[in-house]
């Protein structure tokens, strides 16, 4: 028989009995559907952690950390292999309290090297990176926090009425602040001690040659100066010639706080620098490290879903293996007939085979479109009606995925649904082939 007489044949049979092959395919569309969309959960929410902690991070960056009694050799970790460059910021116990115009506006005092943070590729909004240890860049809304007078009395009130509206309490703070461009504009800046209540009488001057790049989430507010490092000694010297009595002066390790940052040449470079940092006995943190517990974490949970919903896909098959029981049973006489007439044994367990995998391949079909369906439907509707028994609007504005349906999964499901299909379709198949031709014949 050639295969398409026997993809008629398999045809015909199904016509025959189309109600008990549609509920067979609806089970099993539902089993399939129900594997799809649970693991799709997995996938979802997985992928929006994992972009959580890449926004505004970058992958070849290595923090390191080491005794605060010991200063890191950082020059040994530059000539190390696979380190493209080693930023060293610092971040002092003083504030900078800045004045231009009529404006004021306090900051906390980090210094950075410009030179390592362009090599790097450090990117700004606006401007370019210091090349003199007198010019600055300023955080991303660093303008908006220079207020006047008038401005910062009405940003007292605005603090008082964001506990009762915070929506319209933001709306308003974005008027207030400079609203012009500070690149190439001179401020002054006077240090304070943050155990002194009083600022540095000393006035400093720089030249703003740069704006730090817009923070990747709305919420993060980046009012901020970045200072050459060189100023290192001469902020320290400014400070203990402000301190009356010798005996409080802090010592300079207590003053500044080193903040050492090695960036990789790649991404494969990544693993093999951090396990030489931690050879040198420093504490270290990358994103890498991170997602890679992510990843062993939520690939256990994508399991456990996809068992649940193979389950699922199993309790489907009993519907499979019900309907072919019967379409052997009832067609017992046309089983002998085939036989009387030279059909193999081989040939009769492939034409039940291939009506148990059209009713798996076709539930499939239908369960990866109706997946698909309801990952749109759970991603566009499940913030909304989240946010309105919030009465926020977070979760639009933080884009949460909360289904994922990737190819792999759609492979995974098909091979599992159209697997059981035919396992469930091998016994009755097995039957038919054991049939006895004359007592077959005799069968009325």
């Amino acid at each position: 028989m050639l295969f398409k007489d026997q993809v008629d044949f398999v045809r015909q049979h199904l016509k025959k009995n189309r109600l008990r092959v549609f509920t067979t395919v609806l089970a099993t569309t539902m089993g399939c559907a129900f594997l799809i969309v649970l693991a799709s959960i997995g996938f979802g929410l997985q992928g929006s952690m994992e972009r959580e902690i890449l926004t505004d991070q970058k992958l070849t960056e290595i923090e390191v950390y080491g005794d605060p009694q010991k200063k890191i050799d950082v020059d040994a970790i530059r000539k190390m292999e696979n380190v493209r460059a080693v930023v060293e910021k610092t971040n002092a116990q003083l504030s900078a309290n800045v004045k231009f115009e009529e404006r004021t506006n306090s900051v906390p005092v980090n210094m950075t090297e410009f030179d390592n943070e362009e090599k790097v590729g450090s990117k700004l909004s606006e401007g370019r990176l210091p090349q003199n240890s007198d010019e600055i860049v300023v955080g991303y809304h660093f303008a908006e926090n220079l207020l006047s007078k008038a401005e910062l009395k009405e940003q007292e009130k605005l603090n008082e009425e964001s506990a009762e509206n915070d929506t319209t309490s933001t709306k308003q703070a974005k008027k207030l602040g400079y609203k012009e461009s500070l690149v190439g504009k001179t401020i002054s800046v006077k240090l304070q001690d943050y155990d002194n209540d009083k600022a540095i009488n000393k006035e400093l001057t720089f030249k703003v040659v740069g704006v730090s790049e817009k923070p990747a989430k709305d919420w993060l507010i980046k009012n901020t100066i970045l200072f050459s490092h060189e100023l290192k000694g001469e902020f320290y010297n400014i400070y203990k010639a402000s301190v009356k009595d010798s005996k409080n002066i802090k010592a300079e390790k207590d003053m500044f706080y080193p903040e050492i940052k090695v960036h990789a040449t790649n991404l494969e470079a990544v693993k093999g620098v951090i396990a030489k940092l931690k050879d040198k006995g420093l504490s270290v943190y990358s994103v890498t490290e991170q997602l890679d517990d992510i990843n062993v974490i939520f690939l256990a949970f994508k399991v456990g879903l996809i068992f649940v919903g193979t389950i699922a896909v199993l309790i489907a098959s009993i519907g499979i293996f019900n309907t072919m029981t019967m379409a052997v049973t009832e067609r017992t006489r046309e089983i002998g007939v085939m036989k009387a007439i030279g059909a193999s044994p081989k040939l009769i367990q492939r034409l039940f085979l291939m009506e148990s995998a059209w009713i798996g391949i076709l539930g499939t079909a239908i369960a990866i479109v109706i997946s698909y369906g309801i990952s749109f439907l759970s991603n566009w509707l499940l913030p909304i009606i989240i946010d309105m028994a919030t009465d926020s609007k977070q979760f639009q504005e933080a884009g949460i995925v909360f289904s994922h349906i990737p190819w792999q999964l759609i492979l995974v499901a098909s091979v599992i649904s159209i697997g059981v299909a035919l396992l469930s379709g091998w016994r009755p198949a097995r039957k038919a082939t054991k049939i006895d031709v004359i007592q077959a014949l005799r069968q009325e």
